[in-house]
């Protein structure tokens, strides 16, 4: 069977769990596998300020605090992404208000959130589909005109770049994951990029439980007490001395999973000259991260046939997301504003491929060998 995910493991990661545990004596948060983390994402990201997180999930809720959201505001995101996006900003009291996607990268669509715009709008959240930039140039001149607030969605998108500058640095804040299905993996956990210089000390206070534990370590205080809102948002040191030993690797990764992609993407042209099915797009000026490979199908009946053939033959492959104005909790906290283009149909069609580090030439070749197959039948 090749599996759809296998988590990254380059060899040093138990190494590093055992030096936390044995050696440090530190495995709660913030120990020196966590400061070597963060310090790694700053400098590579050139970001203001990168904290890690219990997950990508609480990244996003930390970013909800920090844009100081009350009952009514409006929050602007894509139905086409994973519940939390938006359980982050409904749990602050926010609406939030669902818009359509474009067909050829499935992110946002900056035209949808113009046109969603009311005086209670708040916040826009660009989730970076598949690692591929979002139109950032025109989603933040979109941000600036109305002084909106920008919260990257950056969880699939470690080590991508839109002109140059990494996601999840450009907007407000960026949230990223490294649960076992990312690129690089803690097993559960993620990371918030606070990118506006005067709210950094904040974001610290949020993460320490409310308290300035952090301006005490530093000696800017003589004690430490309770400040602010927060909560528990640190990982355990083990977790970041995991993800050390794939950063200490991550351009190894990064260039694996590429060469994946692009080995899919040349095996499966033919198809798409013959419009048989369509590929993906990554747009001029970004650079993606290989998070993962799809095709789409002609429609629902054709992508669940496709998935049932590689799934007899031995190859698990997946849909993705339900759009989440029609999940029953998205009807009750939202609403779409606009009109249901692409997103329902676009989600219909797309099927992921198998990909991870280490995924084999001869497992690459046999997925796409299956699929040129059911096409050719």
């Amino acid at each position: 069977m090749i599996s759809f995910n296998v988590p990254p493991y380059v060899g040093n990661e138990m190494d590093y769990v055992r030096e936390a545990a044995e050696k440090n004596r530190k495995i709660c948060g913030d120990g020196p596998f966590t400061a070597r983390c963060s310090e790694w994402l700053q400098n590579r990201f050139d970001s203001q300020k990168i904290l890690l997180t219990t997950s990508g999930t609480t990244a996003l809720e930390m970013a909800a605090i920090l844009c100081d959201l009350k009952p009514g505001d409006e929050v602007i995101l894509p139905s086409f992404t994973f519940s939390s996006t938006a359980t982050a900003f409904q749990m602050v009291g926010a609406t939030l208000v669902f818009v359509d996607v474009l067909p050829d990268t499935m992110n946002i669509d900056p035209n949808a959130i113009e046109m969603a715009i009311t005086p209670k709008t708040k916040v826009i959240v660009p989730v970076h589909y598949a690692g591929v930039a979002c139109d950032m140039d025109r989603i933040m001149d979109i941000a600036k005109a109305h002084d909106l607030l920008v919260v990257e969605d950056a969880a699939q998108a470690v080590l991508s770049t839109y002109k140059g500058k990494a996601l999840g640095t450009i907007g407000d804040f960026g949230c990223y994951s490294f649960h076992e299905t990312k690129n690089y993996s803690m097993g559960e956990g993620g990371a918030i990029s606070v990118n506006v210089p005067e709210l950094c000390d904040r974001a610290e206070i949020i993460r320490e439980k409310g308290t300035n534990r952090q301006r005490f370590f530093r000696g800017q205080v003589d004690k430490y007490t309770w400040v602010d809102r927060g909560s528990s948002y640190l990982p355990s040191d083990m977790n970041a001395a995991y993800l050390w030993a794939q950063l200490e690797k991550a351009d190894e990764i990064n260039e694996d999973r590429l060469s994946s992609w692009q080995c899919y993407y040349d095996g499966l042209s033919r198809l798409a000259d013959e419009g048989k099915i369509t590929l993906p797009v990554v747009p001029d000026g970004c650079e993606h991260n290989a998070h993962m490979f799809y095709i789409k199908c002609a429609n629902l009946e054709e992508r669940t046939a496709l998935i049932a053939h590689l799934k007899e033959n031995g190859v698990q492959a997946s849909f993705h997301y339900i759009p989440l104005h029609s999940a029953p909790a998205g009807e009750l906290f939202g609403r779409f504003a606009g009109e249901d283009v692409y997103t329902t149909s676009e989600s219909d069609r797309l099927v992921r491929l198998p990909m991870y580090y280490g995924l084999s030439d001869d497992d690459k070749a046999y997925v796409i060998k299956l699929i040129s197959e059911f096409y050719g039948n």
